[in-house]
């Protein structure tokens, strides 16, 4: 560090109210309501709500959470698919000082309950199409929470679980509340939780300096104009939706909001709504590709899609490209909220074949303009390898959107930050252009249509199965989803439990999202220790697509 010491620049020139504010997203939903109040914010099926309606409601939820007594540093938990509550819990929970704890809506009764525990939600804002498994969560729970419903007309098979609905709660607060600002910018956003490869899923830490910047990159790296028309098929729950709820405050573009994801339900999106950009991994481009005929339809403005989870096959990219979408490739984790990498593109590569252009496009890339450090590292001599496409090593980064750390877990905050790099558990290589290009994941997770699934928790529940005497998991490409999990089991004597067999008892223990698509029974690979050999599960696997 420099000593200020007869520094010129230092005397008398501090931070003061007129020159300093701390960074928060939160500042983009004031100015949009102040500057366009009157354009559309939020567009869900006939509803259809504007800059200054979302703002006033913000602030109704904010102020309706004090009166219950949220306050500063209390989480607050969200339950819901892409619906207008769901974006609004993106501001008026932390415009109460609260941190926004977005849940996966695909989790079973028992994560969601840990999730509830370890967090330590005062409050549970859920759409009551999850009422089951919401219900038998709260039954797990060792501590009293408040549940407010959100009622949505378009479902049916619904019950609620609180004294109040989402509606009746913001009626409590007041449409003046003067919003909380952060005194300082590193005060927690939001808490996501992230599947861990072992044990219980981490709690990552955002905070309101990098929500704010990476909302800003997201704009600039993928080129949005003002006023875009974005479709939700990223849920806002995953990363709380790549910031990109903040992100789109700040241009005043328009949030077209859907419960579900379908290939027609895109394509009509993009007829009626002249939607302009959207998120999604592979698993969204396959429904895209895959849409019938009819529930197509020709567009003559252009879509820009981006797309990340497990590396999308080229052949993927060209085919959203043949079909008049723009494709950006991005990658990152949650622990940098979301997005952090970009394929950054280069007019040169214009001129390519177009599979070329799209092997190009396949690559993960280069760091966004926010992030300070991207490197592909020996983790054993933190040296950087070699720019030959090469030498493999482990993706690191270093910057102002890599988490504030894992919550209520310093063993493994240090572990991820050891030598001064956030450390992610992917091989890579980078290739003489400084691109880089993923080759395999060090933490054997399994990124199925854009959420990560431990394979050691789906050996863990074979384990249980009283036939099973070992198992290992690993990906299997699959074409709709990307990846699904592939079960290796070799069976106890005189057992004739089927492959059916255990994926129904998977089924029966886990959230069905994380179950093996396929089981397959024999010896398994060790080596002289005895330790499963993955690597040749995963070249079997291979070897057979």
């Amino acid at each position: 560090m420099t000593s200020d010491v007869g520094n010129p620049y230092e005397i008398d020139l501090g931070k003061n109210t007129a020159n300093y504010t701390p960074l928060t997203p939160l500042s983009f939903l004031e100015r949009a309501a102040d500057v366009y109040p009157d354009y559309p914010a939020i567009i869900y099926s006939d509803y259809q709500q504007n800059w200054a309606d979302t703002y006033t409601r913000c602030k109704r939820l904010a102020s309706a959470l004090q009166k219950i007594g949220v306050s500063a540093g209390d989480t607050v938990a969200v339950m819901a698919p892409n619906t207008p509550p769901m974006y609004e819990a993106h501001f008026g929970i932390p415009m109460s000082g609260a941190v926004l704890n977005a849940i996966n809506t695909r989790l079973d009764a028992e994560t969601i309950a840990f999730i509830l525990e370890h967090g330590e939600a005062r409050v549970l804002i859920a759409d009551t199409a999850f009422y089951k498994v919401v219900s038998k969560a709260l039954e797990k729970l060792n501590k009293s929470i408040i549940v407010i419903d959100i009622e949505d007309p378009l479902i049916s098979d619904s019950e609620r679980l609180g004294p109040l609905s989402y509606d009746d709660f913001l009626q409590t607060g007041d449409s003046d509340f003067r919003w909380i600002m952060p005194d300082d910018e590193w005060r927690a956003i939001s808490l996501n939780y992230t599947s861990g490869t072992t044990g219980n899923p981490k709690g990552v830490v955002y905070h309101h300096r990098g929500a704010y910047l990476n909302a800003l990159s997201n704009i600039t790296g993928w080129e949005m104009a003002a006023h875009p028309r974005y479709l939700w098929t990223l849920p806002m729950f995953h990363c709380n939706g790549w910031c990109f709820p903040w992100s789109l405050a700040a241009i005043a573009g328009t949030s077209i909001c859907s419960r579900s994801v379908s290939g027609a339900g895109i394509f009509a999106a993009i007829e009626k709504h002249r939607v302009t950009h959207l998120c999604g991994a592979p698993i969204v481009l396959s429904m895209i590709i895959n849409t019938a005929p009819e529930d197509q339809c020709d567009f003559n403005h252009q879509v820009k899609v981006m797309t990340a989870a497990a590396p999308p096959p080229a052949t993927i990219l060209q085919a959203m490209e043949d079909r008049g979408f723009h494709m950006t490739h991005v990658y990152g984790l949650t622990e940098t909220y979301g997005p952090a990498v970009m394929c950054a593109w280069k007019t040169q590569w214009d001129e390519l074949p177009a599979m070329e252009r799209a092997r190009l496009k396949s690559r993960q890339g280069v760091r966004y303009q926010v992030l300070e450090g991207l490197d592909v590292i020996d983790p054993e001599t933190m040296t950087p390898v070699a720019r030959d496409g090469v030498s493999v090593g482990e993706i690191m980064f270093r910057g102002n959107i890599v988490m504030r750390g894992y919550f209520k877990n310093r063993q493994e905050t240090e572990k991820a930050f050891a030598g001064g790099w956030f450390h992610s558990g992917d091989l890579a290589v980078i290739e003489a252009d400084g691109y880089l290009r993923i080759t395999d994941r060090s933490k054997d997770v399994i990124i199925s249509g854009g959420e990560n699934i431990s394979s050691i928790e789906i050996e863990d529940v074979l384990y249980t199965h009283n036939d099973v005497l070992e198992a290992a998991v690993v990906a299997m490409p699959d074409e709709k989803w990307g990846e699904t999990p592939c079960a290796f089991v070799c069976l106890r004597d005189g057992s004739n439990c089927t492959e059916e067999n255990l994926i129904q008892w998977c089924r029966d223990n886990m959230a069905h999202f994380k179950c093996p698509g396929k089981v397959v029974f024999g010896e398994l690979p060790k080596t002289s220790t005895g330790k499963i050999q993955k690597f040749m599960l995963r070249e079997k696997v291979q070897s057979h697509h």
